[in-house]
């Protein structure tokens, strides 16, 4: 644990996989707090290296390749170039965002394998693993699926169950089957080396139960040590797998590096791509390293990535991990199979100019300490009851009002009364306040006061009256102004982190240079006679169309899972051709149609039959607008037996399609059809 200021800070962020865009449940989990950090850090002046970059190697990575009919490559150039600009677009303001397909990347990890090879730190171990025979290779985890042992998913796959969330061996499987062939799988002998983590029990119960208790967030801290109270078992570092970091060293052919192995030595590859001093920010004991992850990762970058790095024994380990939970969208988790998500180049294009907004809402938010829910209502609100109305609102009032009173100079303070120095002492600390939520990793927090100090202004604001007080005291309305000013120029300085688009419309009202993070809290920041510049809204309303497309959105994407996911009734037992010519089913048009009284399912309808026209009673209202089927061709059986519903003589039945939703569709001819044509 770092006691004094370090030097320098080298901090990282979790590589995504470049399999998919980027979505919220990642930002708040990881880039966005990352990225409030290190923005914090630039403005206290510290040196400061931001790494990120994607994770192009795995399993994830050639199953969406086969899905989209692509090569592995071609994927990840794909999604790589999509990650890297949704984050620029949001302003995560990464010093460097790599890629582990690259030379550097795989020359790194290479020398990182053979260095623990070389040095007797790896066990080789001979196990029986699943292999596809038809398709004439190992199957990796995410490649056998088979029924859950648990509860009985029939698609469970072969590292874990999705509906029970179950950790599973591909071997744990009942009646298991490979994904290539949709052939059952064999047991085959294959090498593979492992890291011996049981070896490293001892000093990872010293450095991490002893030594971060009470340092390290409850949550990570309690994950990491349940894990090592259950006893570390050897784990695999390479698989059988064309796709991946080749294992350097003779009789590895067909192996590649485990990507759960590879992926964080990236950190250290961008770093190299960034700067020839990148030692320094990896191997000096003076350097803080951080690691932002979401809570799926804690064990790979608290108890695994710190034994490989003990293990090589040239490299510092991380100071602190601040992990979030997860956070979910309207209830329910977020699902890149089930495309329930809020894609970040989607919001970006949906809400230009916005980003700040998303950025407040999933701060606000944050999943710090437990899961939280995104709503779209609750982003609404964030932006148009906080945003909007106290932030937006107090620099407004600032900065119209100079305009108008002193032509945007700043006027001068005169004597000060006593709830002025009240004012300015809550300001002068306010820096302090919010530096310290940050340091511990409390952004929310550090939000809050954020705000608090805005709302401050507007309370001020609100209890002198400056527009009423002008007509009696103009010069306690100077004093007044220029203290509000000096509470919007601390606000330029001290929403950055948080707000980077803002902060910098704001300092261009004021016609304010950037300042340093020591620079807010004064009482003089705006000099008197300084001239501001011309006034501009901070934030718009979001109205509620706005909202309620994003909702609907949502909702068409839970049917269309509805709808993929339904299951499909079984067929009726079968019928003899006799039996099946029996029924007369023609095609016949609507001529009209009308609510049947006191009911809410049934339309009484006249139906051209070619035949004749005859009524037909139809349990539809619920799906269909009388007046706007009037003139289509429907499929009408015509020999069903009249039936008396509710007092009217319903002579056939129309044929129906009904959706996994409940939905009805009429069964009609691709092309019109002269009534009376018989369906065969």
């Amino acid at each position: 644990m770092t006691t004094n200021t370090p030097k320098r800070y080298t901090v990282t962020a979790a590589l995504p996989y470049a399999n998919g865009p980027v979505h919220i449940g990642h930002l708040a989990g990881v880039y966005l707090p990352a990225d409030i950090y290190v923005r914090y850090l630039r403005l206290q002046n510290r040196d400061v290296k931001f790494i990120c970059g994607s994770d192009e190697h795995g399993v994830p990575i050639t199953i969406r390749a086969k899905k989209e009919g692509i090569t592995p490559q071609q994927a990840v150039d794909k999604y790589h170039e999509l990650i890297k600009q949704s984050f620029a677009d949001f302003n995560i303001s990464f010093d460097i965002y790599d890629r582990t397909s690259s030379k550097i990347h795989h020359e790194t990890a290479s020398d990182f394998f053979l260095k623990l090879y070389n040095d007797g730190k790896f066990i080789e171990q001979t196990t029986q693993q699943y292999y596809d025979e038809k398709a004439q290779q190992f199957l990796a985890d995410r490649y056998i699926v088979g029924t859950c042992p648990k509860c009985g998913n029939e698609n469970a796959y072969g590292d874990q169950c999705e509906s029970c969330g179950t950790s599973l061996n591909a071997t744990d499987l009942i009646n298991p089957k490979s994904t290539l062939s949709g052939e059952p799988p064999v047991l085959r002998e294959t090498k593979h080396w492992y890291l011996p983590l049981n070896e490293y029990e001892a000093w990872l119960r010293e450095w991490i139960v002893d030594g971060h208790k009470g340092d390290w967030k409850p949550n990570v801290y309690g994950q990491c040590k349940s894990w090592i109270d259950q006893g570390l078992q050897p784990r695999a570092v390479t698989r059988d797998l064309d796709w991946g970091v080749p294992v350097p060293v003779e009789g590895a052919e067909g192996k590649v590096l485990y990507v759960w192995f590879d992926a964080p030595i990236g950190y250290i590859s961008a770093t190299k791509a960034l700067t020839p001093d990148w030692e320094k920010y990896w191997k000096d004991e003076n350097t803080k390293l951080v690691h932002f992850i979401g809570k799926d990762n804690i064990v790979f970058h608290c108890i695994i990535f710190p034994s490989m790095l003990k293990a090589h024994g040239d490299y510092i380990l991380p100071d602190n991990v601040p992990a979030n939970e997860f956070l979910n969208l309207e209830g329910d988790k977020i699902s890149t199979s089930r495309n329930w998500a809020v894609w970040l180049h989607e919001y970006l294009e949906d809400f230009k100019g916005k980003g700040d907004v998303l950025r407040y809402a999933l701060c606000a938010n944050a999943p710090e300490t437990k899961d939280n829910d995104f709503t779209w209502k609750d982003y609404q609100a964030r932006n148009n009851n906080e945003l909007l109305a106290i932030l937006g609102n107090f620099i407004n009032r600032a900065v119209v009002l100079t305009q108008k009173y002193y032509n945007g100079a700043v006027p001068t303070r005169g004597e000060l009364q006593q709830y002025d120095k009240e004012v300015l002492e809550v300001l002068a600390g306010m820096p302090m306040v919010i530096a310290a939520h940050l340091e511990r990793y409390k952004f929310r927090d550090a939000l809050s006061e954020l705000m608090n100090l805005a709302r401050l202004g507007n309370k001020y604001l609100a209890d002198t009256e400056p527009w009423k007080l002008i007509k009696t005291d103009e010069e306690r309305v100077k004093t007044i102004m220029n203290i509000a000013l000096q509470i919007s120029g601390s606000l330029a300085i001290l929403m950055e982190p948080f707000l980077p688009d803002s902060a910098n419309k704001l300092r261009a009202m004021l016609n304010m240079e950037a300042g340093m993070w020591a620079n807010a809290g004064s009482d003089d920041l705006l000099k008197e006679g300084h001239v501001i510049g011309t006034p501009a809204l901070l934030f718009e309303k979001i109205e509620d169309a706005s909202v309620e497309a994003q909702v609907q959105k949502l909702l068409d994407t839970k049917k269309a899972n509805e709808m993929a996911n339904a299951v499909v009734e079984p067929a009726k037992e079968n019928i003899t051709f006799d039996e099946f010519s029996k029924m007369d089913i023609r095609i016949g048009t609507i001529l009209a149609a009308e609510k049947v009284a006191k009911t809410k399912k049934l339309l009484k309808l006249t139906i051209d039959t070619g035949i004749d026209q005859r009524t037909v009673v139809s349990g539809i209202a619920e799906f269909f607008n009388p007046d706007e089927i009037v003139g289509q061709q429907v499929s009408i059986l015509v020999n069903l037996a009249p039936r008396d519903i509710k007092g009217i003589t319903s002579q056939g039945m129309i044929l129906m399609a009904e959706n996994a939703d409940g939905s009805l569709a009429f069964v009609q001819p691709s092309k019109e059809v002269k009534p009376g044509g018989t369906v065969s």
